[in-house]
């Protein structure tokens, strides 16, 4: 086959696509590069290549709604996609195991890397992994809380922002528990 005749019957779709498929074979490439130089070199900003998104879950139900915003983020962006769970130990019911498996099966069948944390504060734990894996963007929940639940809530928001790296945090209202 010649160079012309990739252009006939729809060989100008296959071409661009492998032309895709390579640029991003290379910047997967320059991204472990980059991780492996940056841990050598101990740096601990974010000089991202590529976009890395993070959805904060609970065990609610309603975070299903939360992992579908992020993976259609994810997907328009081509960002790897993580679901992070923080467990706290505060909530060692067995009722919220249930809800909570169901959660990270539906990331994963979105495509999500499923990541449970242990730590004693969410907003600590949550940080520390956006600041280990260079992640770009993270997205948090917002129910329609009042009184000390919305206190809690923006308090450790707060001490997400305060002890994260730059990162683009999207907060996204959902309807309540």
């Amino acid at each position: 086959m010649n160079f012309l005749e990739l252009f006939e019957g729809g060989g100008l779709a296959r071409a661009a696509g492998f032309g895709e498929l390579a640029l991003r074979q290379v910047a997967e490439h320059v991204d472990r590069s980059l991780e492996s130089y940056m841990a050598a070199k101990e740096i601990q900003e974010n000089w991202p290549v590529r976009e890395r998104l993070a959805v904060c879950i609970s065990a609610n139900p309603g975070a299903q709604y939360l992992i579908a915003r992020g993976a259609r983020m994810a997907r328009r962006l081509d960002a790897e996609l993580y679901v992070i769970y923080v467990d706290a130990g505060r909530d060692g019911s067995e009722q919220k195991e249930k809800p909570l498996a169901a959660n990270f099966r539906f990331a994963e069948d979105l495509g999500a890397k499923v990541v449970r944390l242990v730590g004693r504060s969410v907003a600590n734990a949550a940080a520390k992994f956006v600041r280990e894996k260079h992640i770009t963007q993270v997205i948090f929940g917002r129910t329609a809380a009042r009184g000390l639940r919305r206190f809690l809530y923006l308090t450790s928001l707060h001490r997400f922002l305060d002890d994260a790296p730059t990162v683009d945090v999207h907060i996204v209202t959902h309807e309540g528990e």
